[in-house]
């Protein structure tokens, strides 16, 4: 009898090399940083600690940075803005792949455009409106600036490209009319897509340090990463106190990542198919 051979190509091990390679890279520095976060505070930091781990650093970096009233303003903030930037990219992604009026290859130019416009240039008329609106101190300038996105638009426009139009078709003899299909056909088939703007948008608000520190100087505002800049400010040489913060602020999006990341990669994927 032969012996059974493997169907492994050379370029597989080399594309598993790489792949593990990559990980190793990525996940080094947070091992060392969840590693540096355990050691004693005052103890040498350096190496593997080998003994008298603790988790005291996590409790007191919590209490001294007071980080309970910043998760829950980075929460309240991320969801808004999430919850906003899902809306109106269903609305406008819908209106651009399926609706036909004049312009619209224009329009769809220019929302394509606003992605390579970064938002510190538009701070300054952004901050005057605000400051017009008296808004500038209140969850309002946290929330509102970002509450459309091209991204976000673009990629529904493509996910719903995606989808038959046959499905539309149906639900129209059905009966439904355009917001009908909207909500109850098209959104439950496009989940990948919102799940994949859930996250990048609701992790990018919670890591947004550039909004809080422009638009807003109450203490009461200050969102995860405001609170985290001013605690590597005053514990600049108390390293596993640092790291305790850092893994304090960044456990929430790793979590939020890894329930979400199958719809994610699925969203990722499946977008841009059609131009």
């Amino acid at each position: 009898m032969s012996k059974p051979s493997l169907n492994l190509k050379s370029s597989d091990f080399l594309s598993v090399a790489v792949l593990v390679t990559g990980a190793l890279i990525i996940l080094l520095p947070l091992f060392v940083v969840f590693l540096t976060s355990l050691t004693p505070s005052g103890a040498t930091v350096g190496g593997l600690p080998k003994s008298n781990w603790t988790l005291a650093n996590y409790q007191d970096a919590w209490q001294r940075g007071k980080f309970l009233l910043a998760f829950a303003n980075s929460t309240l903030v991320a969801i808004a803005v999430t919850a906003f930037q899902i809306v109106t990219s269903a609305l406008a992604g819908y209106a651009l792949a399926r609706l036909k009026f004049r312009g619209r290859q224009a329009l769809l130019l220019i929302v394509i455009a606003t992605l390579v416009i970064p938002f510190q240039l538009l701070v300054i008329p952004i901050f005057l409106v605000l400051k017009w609106g008296h808004l500038i101190n209140t969850y309002g300038a946290l929330i509102l600036p970002t509450a459309v996105n091209g991204f976000g638009i673009f990629l529904l426009r493509q996910y719903f490209q995606t989808i038959p139009v046959e499905l539309e078709e149906a639900a129209t003899i059905d009966g439904a009319n355009r917001w009908q299909i909207l909500w109850r056909v098209m959104l439950p088939l496009a989940r990948p897509a919102l799940v994949t703007l859930f996250l990048f948008t609701f992790i990018g608000e919670w890591n947004d340090l550039f909004k809080p520190l422009v638009f807003t100087t109450r203490p009461e505002l200050r969102t995860v990463q405001l609170a985290l800049a001013e605690f590597q400010e005053q514990f600049t040489n108390n390293w596993p106190l640092m790291m305790a913060a850092v893994t304090i602020a960044t456990v929430p999006v790793m979590l939020l990542f890894l329930i979400g990341q199958r719809q994610f990669i699925r969203g990722i994927a499946t977008t841009g198919i059609k131009n």
